[in-house]
């Protein structure tokens, strides 16, 4: 009889078994998707400086919470992200821009994933003692017209402009909705990581440059627009006009790992609580919405 119980509760027990490997396998990520906890190919983020921080943060803690995740999030700027993940290069491609802005590149063949909107500020050195600059000023300034500081009621200093590279998201919005579409020629040196920009104007008397908000600090000064503040509430109203969406691009519809993390770029964990507090405006806010042609309408 012994012998009997012991044959009829083998395969019972082989039954459970099975089920719970099954189980193990289709638990939740960190984003509330199916399958992503288990997913350990490696992702690979690359592109917008303006962006970068919150990936980065979003990253350490979803990986946190999915030992298996490996995600690399790198710079490069936003041609940078954009051409790489179209080239297969990188899983994902950070951008401040539409692809279809980036001349050269199939933005056919990628998909638009937007996680957040960001700001961008003109910035200068503390010493600059000037709050409120005028869009004709900026042009002037960024097109070597203007090259002191007492031009435009500030101290009699010389005026050092720090350009971001062509490729740069954060330039091409700032070009675009504050210089009107000037292009930017006055001499002055150049820099495409947000952080030395910061730094480089943080330390140089005389500095303007152009940040995303998410990096202005009291180390540097971010001037009005037209009287325009750069605040949260100035942009989700369409009142202040520079601003972007954070987009992060994948080569076809993502699948896996990169999309579990995207997932998550996009879940309430990243979005009720890392975008506001890092400075990133939620796109559901926004009371206005632009096209890649910049065309803003109201919602």
């Amino acid at each position: 009889m012994g012998k009997r119980i012991k044959w009829l509760l083998a395969p019972a027990l082989i039954l459970v078994l099975a089920l719970a490997v099954a189980g193990c396998g289709s638990g939740k990520n960190a984003g509330g998707q199916t399958g992503g906890s288990t997913a350990s190919e490696a992702v690979t983020v690359v592109g917008s400086t303006a962006l970068q921080p919150l990936v980065e943060q979003a990253a350490t803690e979803y990986m946190n919470t999915n030992p298996r995740a490996q995600i690399e999030v790198q710079g490069g700027g936003s041609g940078t992200g954009l051409s790489q993940v179209a080239q297969g290069a990188a899983t994902i491609g950070d951008s401040d821009i539409f692809a279809e802005e980036l001349s050269g590149l199939d933005a056919a063949s990628l998909v638009d994933h937007r996680v957040c909107v960001v700001g961008m500020a003109a910035v200068v050195n503390p010493k600059v003692k000037v709050d409120n600059l005028t869009g004709q000023q900026l042009v002037d300034i960024f097109t070597g017209k203007i090259t002191n500081w007492q031009q435009v009621g500030g101290p009699n200093m010389k005026i050092v402009v720090i350009h971001r590279p062509k490729g740069s998201g954060t330039r091409a919005t700032f070009d675009k909705f504050a210089l009107g579409g000037a292009e930017e020629t006055a001499p002055g040196m150049e820099q495409d990581s947000s952080g030395t920009v910061r730094k480089m104007v943080a330390e140089t008397p005389g500095a303007i440059s152009y940040l995303a908000l998410s990096y202005v600090d009291n180390s540097i000064r971010a001037v009005k627009i037209n009287g325009v503040q750069p605040t949260v509430e100035n942009i989700v109203s369409g009142k202040y006009p520079v601003w972007a969406y954070e987009h992060m691009y994948t080569r076809g519809k993502p699948t896996g790992a990169a999309a579990a993390f995207l997932n998550y770029m996009v879940g309430p964990q990243v979005q009720n609580s890392l975008v506001p507090k890092m400075g990133y405006i939620p796109v559901t806010q926004m009371k206005v919405e632009r096209d890649a042609q910049g065309k803003v309408t109201r919602k």
